[in-house]
């Protein structure tokens, strides 16, 4: 029998080495030379074996300190005493080890999985639906009356899913664990449990009206409120609108996300509310006082002052949209447009070519390009 390797050289790490550092390249050898990635290869077996000697010493601190002191002479009482490189025993390995293997490997070998009681609550789905409304309903705020499809608790049984007078009982096949282990040869495999399927319970007499699933589908209408002032894609929650939780678990939401269509006179700048109204060359220049129709119809007062440019922003204050967290409002914004005629009568024409030669055709000098006047077209 050849004489055991220092097991620091087994694992290929200081003497120094942290816990950390020791761990990590436990699991380096594991993965390499685990049973399942070198399928009879007994060569590969040793070395997956030295390194659990190795590991189980050195991972801990007492057994650790032993061993610097003493060497393979002070360890006795381990799993691997006394065995010599190769003897230690397989199934121990998986036991003491088996949540390391289940990481490397996903089969959860060993792995400690808590017993259930009895059924779990677990809380509903939230559903989503996305609505679209106009620009004048998230100016004024709105209500949408909403039709749907949902999971609520059973009354029959008060969403315990068990008949009048039972309950549900603990798998007896995964005595509530929800799985059940098998092994082949050196390999520990996890499964769910088929005959509770993997909840860990089992239901004997279910409910006769949701057949042991705590819950029903039910067709329901209920009336959203959209606040004032909501922008497009905005999210609103109706809390407990969504199904309804199994096992007396909580209800779960239900999540709008709301469109707000384009309107054709009126349009959104942050919380202020814009628009343009058309004016004439003459309301322009000598200024004027008209009034506009908001969007929710109500009537404002304009006033255009002397000389006003086109382009040129009015603002009316507070008439904007409301925001949607606090009681403060955007403005009423209008840009000022001019109506230029493409057709006139004679003495419209007449009129306007003498308070041309009246004014002059001359722009004043402003910053802007200016030219000189030639001729009236037509």
């Amino acid at each position: 029998m050849s004489q055991k390797r220092d097991f620091y050289e087994v694992l290929g790490v200081a003497r120094t080495a942290s816990a950390d550092e020791i761990k990590k390249a436990y699991r380096a050898l594991a993965m390499k030379y685990h049973p399942d990635r070198n399928p009879n290869n007994k060569e590969a077996e040793d070395k997956f074996k030295e390194a659990a000697e190795a590991y189980e010493a050195l991972s801990d601190a007492k057994k650790r300190q032993q061993y610097d002191q003493f060497g393979h002479a002070g360890m006795n009482g381990g799993f691997g005493a006394g065995g010599g490189q190769g003897g230690m025993n397989m199934d121990d390995i998986f036991e003491q080890f088996g949540d390391m293997f289940g990481d490397l490997f996903g089969g959860g070998q060993g792995r400690r999985t808590r017993k259930k009681t009895g059924p779990e609550p677990k809380r509903g789905h939230d559903l989503y639906k996305e609505l679209q409304i106009s620009l004048k309903d998230a100016y004024l705020g709105t209500q949408v009356e909403v039709a749907y499809n949902h999971f609520v608790t059973c009354e029959t049984c008060k969403g315990k899913g068990a008949a009048k007078g039972t309950s549900p009982v603990v798998c007896t096949q995964c005595n509530g664990s929800g799985q059940v282990n098998f092994r082949q040869g050196f390999f520990m495999y996890t499964q769910p449990c088929n005959v509770c399927g993997g909840e860990g319970f089992t239901i004997p007499s279910p409910c006769p009206d949701c057949k042991g699933q705590c819950r029903k589908q039910l067709y329901e209408k209920f009336t959203l409120n959209i606040p004032k002032g909501v922008y497009d894609e905005i999210e609103i929650k109706a809390t407990g609108r969504g199904d309804a939780g199994i096992f007396g678990g909580a209800t779960g939401d239900m999540i709008f996300k709301i469109h707000v269509k384009a309107d054709k006179q009126f349009k959104r700048d942050g919380d202020d509310l814009t628009c343009s109204v058309m004016l004439t060359y003459p309301q322009l220049v000598l200024g004027s006082q008209i009034e506009i129709e908001n969007i929710d119809a109500t009537k404002e007062t304009l006033k255009i002052p002397k000389g006003c440019p086109v382009g040129e922003k009015i603002v009316i204050p507070g008439k904007g949209f409301f925001k949607v967290r606090g009681n403060t409002r955007g403005n009423l914004v209008v840009t000022t447009k001019c109506d230029i005629p493409t057709r006139l009568s004679s003495e419209a024409k007449k009129a306007l070519t003498e308070y041309s030669e009246l004014i002059g055709t001359k722009p004043g000098s402003d910053g802007a390009i200016t030219s000189f006047f030639k001729k009236f077209l037509g």
